[in-house]
């Protein structure tokens, strides 16, 4: 099997899974490779993702870790198994990887929410508007570069274009449909966001000024439904680029925030109407 120089997220996360079980079994790294009649550093490799598992080396470590959920054990096969090269591949090389595990995540989850306080959520920007908020960071960075994640941002968009789209529910702040990206799109991107917001798995529900305070100190998050509870993940927004996290405790901590959302977010229409009404204002 090849080695890979750099794993995506979900390959990391194929791994990072069988580590888990592993750790739960109570099977140490050099019992588990003997299982498989490869050396450790092989396995510490596989559960590194840098090296792939196989369909057959998933099923017989799961046996004989004892591992009961067969639609858990499927999913990761599932994993290994998918051949196909995402359209995001194109921009290895020229965008940092983390934009790229952005939208594997994304094409792969069953569910997709998100929260956002600074801007419109990503996959439903304009281009306009796009290109305002990627010229606004610090470094500043290239015409070019900024053109590229552009035409990432608009390709990411074709999620809702598949066969079966994952369901999308977008928690936005009131702030963030007041923030002005560009010159003069901030309109067009409302009512954008409005039109959107009507199409079937599509629902956009806004978080009112009047709500004092709020779970997660206004950190952008995405939340994505993995085919299985087990293999959800949730990716934050840094200063440093896209943080993704799936560890059991902290997806409790953040399907609570997404809870709390729900509570305090206006119905969809009245959403809707909020919207339009900010628009008309600019």
């Amino acid at each position: 099997m090849t080695t890979r120089s750099t794993p995506t997220e979900r390959q990391k996360r194929l791994g990072a899974e069988m580590r888990r079980m592993r750790l739960a079994a109570g099977v140490t790294t050099e019992d588990a490779a003997g299982l498989l009649g490869i050396n450790r550093t092989r396995l510490s490799n596989m559960e590194s993702g840098i090296r792939p598992f196989s369909a057959d080396r998933i099923r017989t470590l799961a046996c004989n870790y004892g591992c009961p959920d067969e639609s858990y054990v499927d999913a990761l096969i599932a994993i290994t198994e998918s051949k196909e090269r995402g359209w995001w591949e194109q921009y290895r090389g020229t965008l940092p990887t983390g934009l790229l595990d952005i939208a594997e995540v994304e094409w792969h989850a069953a569910r997709i929410r998100t929260v956002q306080f600074m801007h419109v959520p990503g996959l439903l920007q304009t281009e306009e508007y796009a290109r305002g908020v990627f010229s606004a960071v610090l470094p500043p960075i290239r015409r070019l570069d900024v053109e590229l994640r552009v035409a990432h941002r608009m390709e990411r968009q074709q999620v809702f274009e598949r066969p079966s789209p994952p369901g999308y529910l977008a928690y936005v702040h009131e702030a963030a449909l007041r923030m002005r990206f560009g010159d003069g799109t901030t309109r067009e991107q409302l009512r954008h966001v409005a039109e959107r917001s009507e199409q079937d798995g599509i629902d956009v529900r806004i978080i009112p000024m009047s709500v004092s305070g709020f779970p997660g100190a206004g950190h952008a998050m995405l939340y994505a439904d993995g085919p299985v509870r087990q293999l959800d993940t949730v990716q934050l927004d840094s200063a440093h680029g896209p943080v993704f996290t799936d560890a059991e405790t902290q997806l409790t901590k953040y399907r609570a925030h997404l809870d709390w959302m729900d509570e305090a977010a206006l119905p969809t229409a009245a959403s809707r109407d909020l919207i339009l009404a900010i628009a008309r204002e600019l």
